[in-house]
Formats: C-alpha cells, sequence, structure tokens
C-alpha cells in the first residue's frame, strides 16, 4: 500500500491544472534538411522496393503461368526481329497473352547472355512464356523430313526439291545420275535445296566407298562407277529386298559370261533418260532400237547408272548372291523364278503366262477390263512388263532375262 503523504490543498488549488514539465526539445542535428531529406528518400525507396519486389514476383507468376494455346501450333520467327517484336508476333498468333510479359521475362534472360533465335518453332499446348522463351533460346526448331525412294532419277528428285515450299533456293544444274542416296533427310525450314543436294551427294559417295572397299574381289567391274551402274539396275528390276542378291548375281553371272544383260530399265532409260517412266509398255520395236543404255542392243554395261540406287542394291552389286543363275521372271506374286538353264527359264515363262490368262479370264467373268498380257520379245505390240510396278511407282517392271546363250534372241 502507498505510503505517500497527501499534501493539503485549498480548493482553488485543487482545481489548477498540475504544472507538467515541458519536452524535450529535438536535437538540431535531428532537424537538419539533410536528415529530413535523407529520412523521406529512404522511405521512398523502402516503398519503392516492397511495389518493385511485388511486381517482380507478380510478373514472375505470369511469366511462368500456363499460356492461352489450346493445342500445339508451329510459328515460324523471321530473322532480324527483337525481344518486342517477337513479343507481339507471338501474341497475334495466340502464343502468349501479354507480350509485355514475354518482353519483360526475355529481357531478364537475356541478361544472363540468353539470345532468342529466329526459326520455325512448334509450341506446346499451355506453353508459358517463360516455356516460349526457352524454346526460342534453345533453337529447337521444327525439323522437317525429305524423303527419297530407291530408284529414282537425279531429274525426278530435282523436281521434288523444287515442289518442296519448305526449301530455298535454285538448282544450278541436275546433279549426276545416280550421285543422290535416296534415304530420308532431316532439315529445317529455309535450308537452302543446294545444301541438301549436297549432303545426298556425300552420303551416296560414302555408302558406294563403303561397299567399293568390302566387294567380292571376282566382280567383273572395275571402277566405283561401274558398280553405281550395276546396283541402279539392280534397284530398277526388283522391289523386294531379299531378291536384290539373287539378281546382281543373274547380272554378274551374265557380265562373267558375255551375254547382254537385257534389262528393260535400260531400253526406258535410254528412250526417256531422267523422265524415268514411258507411261506406257515397251515397243518390239524398241527392244532393238539402238541406244547407249539398251542392254538389249549394247555388249556390257550401259555408260552410267539409269537411276539412284539405294543402299541394299549398292551392296548387293558389291557381294551378290553365289548361284550360277542366268534368267528370272516374274513369278505372278510379285517376285521372280530365277533358273540357271534356258529351258528352265521357259518352263518359267510358260507358268507365268497361264497365270495372266487365268487372271485375264478371272477379269472378263466379272466384267472388268481385261488387262493385257506381259509382253515377250516376239510381241509386235505394246505391252506390259510381266513384273509389278515397285512400291514408289517409279520403277517399271522388268521383261525377264530370255535370251538363249546360244542365240542371240528367243525366236
Amino acid at each position: 500500500m502507498d505510503q505517500t503523504p497527501i499534501t493539503p490543498r485549498s480548493p482553488r488549488a485543487a482545481l489548477e491544472p498540475e504544472q507538467v514539465a515541458a519536452p524535450k526539445r529535438r536535437s538540431r542535428g535531428a532537424r537538419h534538411p539533410i536528415v529530413i531529406a535523407g529520412n523521406a528518400i529512404f522511405t521512398l525507396i523502402l516503398l519503392l522496393a516492397v511495389v518493385v519486389g511485388g511486381g517482380v514476383y507478380w510478373g514472375k507468376l505470369k511469366f511462368e503461368a500456363p499460356g492461352p494455346l489450346t493445342e500445339a501450333k508451329i510459328v515460324n520467327v523471321p530473322r532480324g526481329l527483337g525481344t518486342r517484336d517477337i513479343g507481339e508476333l507471338l501474341a497475334r498468333e495466340g502464343v502468349i497473352s501479354d507480350p509485355w510479359i514475354f518482353f519483360g521475362g526475355a529481357t531478364a534472360l537475356r541478361v544472363r547472355g540468353d539470345e532468342l533465335k529466329a526459326g520455325e518453332y512448334e509450341f506446346a499446348k499451355a506453353a508459358s512464356p517463360k516455356d516460349v522463351a526457352d524454346t526460342l533460346i534453345d533453337g529447337k526448331v521444327v525439323q522437317h523430313q525429305f524423303t527419297v525412294p530407291e530408284g529414282l532419277t537425279s531429274e525426278q528428285i530435282v523436281n521434288r526439291l523444287l515442289e518442296n515450299d519448305k526449301l530455298t533456293g535454285t538448282l544450278r544444274e541436275i546433279p549426276a545420275e545416280g550421285s543422290l542416296l535416296p534415304e530420308s533427310y532431316r532439315f529445317t525450314r529455309g535450308m537452302a535445296r543446294e545444301e541438301l543436294v549436297k549432303r545426298m551427294q556425300a552420303a551416296q559417295q560414302r555408302v558406294l566407298k563403303e561397299a567399293w572397299d568390302r566387294r567380292a574381289q571376282d566382280l567383273p567391274v572395275k571402277t566405283p562407277q561401274q558398280l553405281l551402274t550395276l546396283a541402279s539396275i539392280i534397284e530398277k528390276e526388283t522391289g523386294k529386298p531379299d531378291e536384290r542378291t539373287r539378281v546382281a548375281a543373274v547380272f554378274v553371272n551374265r557380265l562373267k559370261n558375255k551375254m547382254r544383260l537385257q534389262s528393260d530399265p535400260t531400253i526406258i532409260y535410254g528412250l526417256v533418260g531422267g523422265k524415268g517412266s514411258l507411261g506406257r509398255g515397251i515397243l518390239k520395236s524398241e527392244i532393238t532400237q539402238p541406244t547407249p543404255y539398251n542392254t538389249y542392243v549394247i555388249e556390257g554395261l550401259p555408260p552410267g547408272p539409269i537411276a539412284n540406287p539405294g543402299r541394299l542394291s549398292i551392296e548387293a552389286a558389291a557381294n551378290p548372291a553365289r548361284t550360277r543363275e542366268l534368267y528370272f521372271v516374274a513369278d505372278g506374286t510379285g517376285g521372280h523364278t530365277f533358273t540357271e538353264s534356258y529351258d528352265q527359264h521357259q518352263k518359267s515363262v510358260v507358268k507365268l503366262r497361264g497365270l495372266e490368262k487365268e487372271a485375264a479370264e478371272a477379269a472378263a467373268a466379272a466384267g472388268a477390263e481385261t488387262p493385257a498380257p506381259a509382253a515377250t520379245a516376239d510381241d509386235d505390240k505394246p505391252g506390259t512388263a510381266n513384273r509389278t510396278n515397285r512400291r514408289n511407282g517409279s520403277k517399271p517392271g522388268a521383261r525377264s532375262q530370255n535370251t538363249n546363250p546360244n542365240s542371240e534372241r528367243t525366236q
């Protein structure tokens, strides 16, 4: 209990306010204008830091948030655009919602030395602005594919290159026949056609060298170019991979026995060159029509390839099957029957004619148009070849190897 004594005051004194000590005056330094200004600036900086920090945090959330794309979309980003221009382009294409968010985030990434690259890009569904920027920084451009089927001529391949609107530039000339490797090639939009042709040529040279280095030592060909020529004939003769080495063996055996190759595709190439197809059967008069490529007329190999052979045909030419077969004829099922003697071969031809007759009768019974029979050396009218067409539609079937080794032609 407080024992402080109470001093009695008069009623008048009790009504008067108590005297309170005056507050201490602030120091003159605290009232200095520089201090006041410093305090104000500090407060302003603090507020600004809070605002900027909040803005950066909000911007980061927006930069990493899913974008507006409802499905994947391909956009081409031209060369020469700045970050802001790219952001506006992406916004117009519906890839991002706010170009400023993209600009801010991309600018922040560029501080690290990352640059946005031009090209054709595929952006995923709901890609965030950050995903989009990362894709552009990494240069993950869309890869296109150009496929060259086996057996096309160089002129046919050039036509396909010119039709491809993703490639640029012109071709000064048609590449040498056989110099392009049939393969699938990946490229980016805007690649020069000349550059892609050089890749095809380099690939073909590499495959040819490898096959030549591993060739059978008793081949009747003297140079890699002759091997390429033989491979091109093999390529045009069969579309079945498991037959290539046997077809190669037939031609190699014929070369060794000084027999003419008698390959229909060489007749066609001699007539139309790089166009690749007659668009009809071969006439009897064309079989004996002299051209530098017609192996029914010339001895040995033609002067050069008649198409662009693939890897398997080149390898088959370099290492043919070890057989004594000299003839082959279509078997009616897409393949061929191979024989060693002319008598066996003639039996195979008779069997083929029977199959063709049955097919014609069946077609007639069904009310369909009767197909023309396969042509032989004795036909005096245009005829379709007796081999089914290749898978790429460019390889006409070849007439069977029907020359008796003891006579120039079968009568």
